[in-house]
């Protein structure tokens, strides 16, 4: 398989979870501040020019965190990626949305990109402090999440994943996690996994 992804991004807990099931895959870097997701080659394998894609081995492409995640939590169950209940199922399935569509999506977004908000750049601190707001309040509902726990479920599924990739984020961007997310994000650390990709990927934590 073939993952294209970019060090440090929401790719990196895709690149996780494939360390934890123990695949060999080929890893393809796509420099995104360069436009290389607007590059023909790879519009082509993905028209919406979004990170991750997973080429399976049938050539087949993969996009979005959630699907990607999904998938290879199925396809590897040995891994024990997901709970096998459908009530711990849907409960990992929907925190990882809601890490994935509201703390990524709707509050780092705004962080990182603030341009796509408003071309105005009048506006643009606005936007910005609005983004530093919504990811408080998320790590707020995620803090209580994990209280009395270690993982967001019994045990580390693919919603920890994606987890840990906004809870970096926060460590490089002024955002003070709350207890219990700084100990999950320490405890995930703590993971050969999770060392070995950040190591890869260029980070030293």
């Amino acid at each position: 398989m073939k993952l294209y992804m970019t060090p440090g991004s929401c790719s990196t807990g895709i690149h996780i979870l494939l360390e934890e099931i123990g695949l060999v895959f080929e890893a393809y870097l796509v420099n995104l501040l360069a436009g290389d997701h607007l590059k023909a080659n790879f519009v082509a394998l993905n028209p919406k020019s979004t990170i991750p894609v997973l080429v399976r081995d049938d050539d087949t492409a993969l996009t979005e965190f959630p699907a990607i995640a999904y998938w290879l939590a199925k396809t590897y169950p040995k891994a024990k990626l997901l709970p096998t209940d459908l009530e711990g199922e849907t409960r990992a399935l929907e925190l990882m949305q809601y890490v994935v569509g509201t703390i990524h999506g709707q509050g780092f977004t705004r962080i990182f990109t603030t341009d796509r908000f408003t071309p105005n750049v009048a506006e643009q601190e606005a936007v910005k402090a609005q983004g530093y707001e919504i990811v408080h309040d998320c790590f707020v509902i995620m803090n209580k999440q994990l209280a009395g726990k270690t993982y967001l479920l019994d045990s580390f599924s693919i919603a920890d994943a994606a987890l840990f990739y906004v809870e970096f984020w926060a460590t490089r961007s002024g955002v003070d996690l709350p207890e219990n997310c700084r100990a999950h994000y320490q405890l995930m650390l703590t993971r050969p996994a999770v060392s070995q990709v950040l190591r890869e990927e260029g980070y030293r934590c």
